[in-house]
């Protein structure tokens, strides 16, 4: 083995991915874990991170010595939030050092393999992140509902309000409003009431039904779907105009909406080099 040992980490709010490759970039060991982001708080987050590479060190058959000379890369959904960097840098580990950033930032440096770029994220939020000659860039992603405009918790925030206006006769009815509304059992008492508790998860759930619906040609699906690529369009072009000299969409949603992107916007993006685990690496590396 090498001497020079790094583990990536990729904390989300889905789950958490490990990796130890050596000097060479040959692949030790991986591990997963559960969600690993500072929503959590910081026992759930660090004992998720933990697991995630003890499983990746037990696969790479790394030793305590072995560990010792690790350089890791933390890249943690939520990292920014208040309290939490220092929070994680107070934690003890065995390793001879960890970086920590966001797991937007990990993404990014994956994406386009450490080279200046940005990335629009689309899944049930919505950012763009960037780097541009040491200068890090950030449009939107201030959280649903005031910002994460074009994401999947703004696709099912559109939906039932225009569900709403055609319910009571303010909108053209369509298929897709019908659905909606069938959801609720066509009360928009209940819609109300679930509005009350429901989060962007929640109202994500409803990006699928419309993109199905605007495939098939419903109009108001339609409508939807091309205002939200509106709103990723203008993430695109902001991180351009900021320098960025070429843009990767990731995200649950990244492959849905690109074909309604204006042809310029789909004129510049590059597909993704590298993964987010790939991009934590590339912190550890550089610390």
């Amino acid at each position: 083995m090498s001497d020079a040992i790094f583990l990536g980490v990729d904390g989300g709010g889905t789950g958490c991915r490990a990796r130890f490759e050596d000097g060479a970039g040959t692949v030790l060991g991986q591990g997963i874990a559960g969600p690993a982001t500072t929503r959590l708080g910081i026992e759930k987050l660090s004992a998720a991170i933990e697991t995630a590479w003890r499983a990746a060190a037990a696969e790479a058959g790394l030793s305590d010595g072995d560990l010792a000379r690790v350089r890791a890369g933390f890249a943690i959904a939520g990292y920014n939030r208040k309290g939490f960097p220092e929070a994680l840098r107070a934690l003890p580990h065995p390793f001879a050092s960890v970086a920590y950033d966001t797991d937007a930032m990990g993404a990014c440096l994956g994406a386009h393999d450490g080279a200046d770029g940005a990335i629009v994220i689309v899944g049930t939020g919505s950012v763009g992140i960037g780097r541009v000659a040491g200068r890090d860039l950030r449009v939107g992603g201030y959280g649903f509902p005031i910002s994460d405009e074009g994401s999947g918790a703004d696709l099912g925030l559109q939906a039932v309000r225009v569900a709403l206006c055609a319910h009571d006769g303010r909108h053209e009815p369509s298929a897709l409003l019908r659905a909606v509304m069938a959801r609720f059992g066509d009360d928009p008492i209940a819609a109300v009431e679930w509005m009350d508790k429901a989060s962007a998860t929640e109202y994500a759930t409803f990006a699928p039904l419309v993109m199905r619906h605007a495939d098939a040609g419903d109009p108001a699906a339609r409508r939807i779907v091309q205002g939200a690529a509106e709103q990723i369009d203008g993430l695109v072009r902001a991180l351009v105009a900021q320098g960025a000299p070429r843009v990767a969409l990731l995200g649950g949603l990244a492959s849905a909406l690109e074909a309604w992107l204006s042809p310029d916007v789909r004129r510049r993006l590059t597909p993704p080099l590298k993964d987010a685990v790939s991009g934590a690496i590339r912190l550890a590396r550089a610390d």
